[in-house]
């Protein structure tokens, strides 16, 4: 059990599966309260089935603003107070500039950056009121580069680099850290099932085996880290 974690809060979106359902485990296992956020209800439950009464499933469409706003205040007072909020959800879709509906790019966006800033607002007074607490937006590659077909999550995650940098300055007095962190290694995820190269399918890892930086940034306050862009798998070989 990871010390100074045990009987406090998070909010883990993204939680049904891949990375946020490992971050959701470790989190359990350590003795943490954790509201899992997910769009596939049916998985979500049998993930909150599996993690225990230390776990609850809220079901939320994080492309709908309303709909995020009302599930982050029902985890919220569910929590008491987050310790940590990991926002991780996003969707990623391979096509070219043209085949890409106004639509579907919206909400791709809004899944990825409008969420933050939903969830942000949610814990910001309730982590202020408790005297600090951690933010974490996963991120990637794709935060600080461009690749071909990605155009909607690329902007999402640049845009999510963005927001991190002004919301650690915003944070600092209130002793909010904010960072990205990116997974820095493949990892074996629904998402890199249709998204890897088979190449890159030989290299991919479990997801558990990054938590260990997840459970550090769970610690963290404005007097610790923040501002930054982490890399989860350099921070858990520490």
């Amino acid at each position: 059990m990871s010390v100074g974690l045990a009987g406090k809060a998070a909010i883990v979106t993204g939680a049904a599966q891949g990375l946020g359902y490992a971050i959701s485990k470790a989190y359990v296992t350590a003795g943490m309260r954790v509201a899992l956020l997910d769009v596939k209800a049916d998985l979500l439950q049998s993930v909150q089935a599996e993690l225990g009464a230390n776990s609850t499933a809220f079901t939320v469409d994080l492309s709908d603003g309303e709909h995020t706003q009302a599930v982050a205040q029902q985890a919220v007072t569910w929590c008491g107070v987050p310790s940590v909020l990991v926002h991780n959800a996003a969707i990623l879709v391979n096509r070219p500039l043209l085949a890409i509906h106004l639509a579907d790019f919206q909400r791709e966006l809004a899944v990825i950056i409008q969420a933050a800033f939903i969830l942000t607002q949610a814990v910001w007074e309730p982590m202020t009121a408790a005297g600090g607490g951690s933010i974490v937006f996963v991120s990637s590659r794709s935060g600080v580069v461009g690749f071909d077909e990605e155009s909607p999550y690329v902007a999402g995650k640049h845009a999510l680099e963005g927001f991190m940098k002004c919301m650690a300055i915003e944070g600092k007095a209130r002793q909010i850290a904010v960072n990205t962190i990116t997974p820095g290694m493949y990892m074996h995820t629904p998402m890199s099932e249709y998204n890897y190269s088979e190449a890159l399918k030989q290299q991919w890892i479990d997801p558990m085996r990054l938590t260990p930086a997840f459970l550090t940034l769970a610690t963290q306050d404005g007097r610790g880290i923040s501002g930054e862009r982490l890399n989860a798998w350099h921070m858990s070989q520490q």
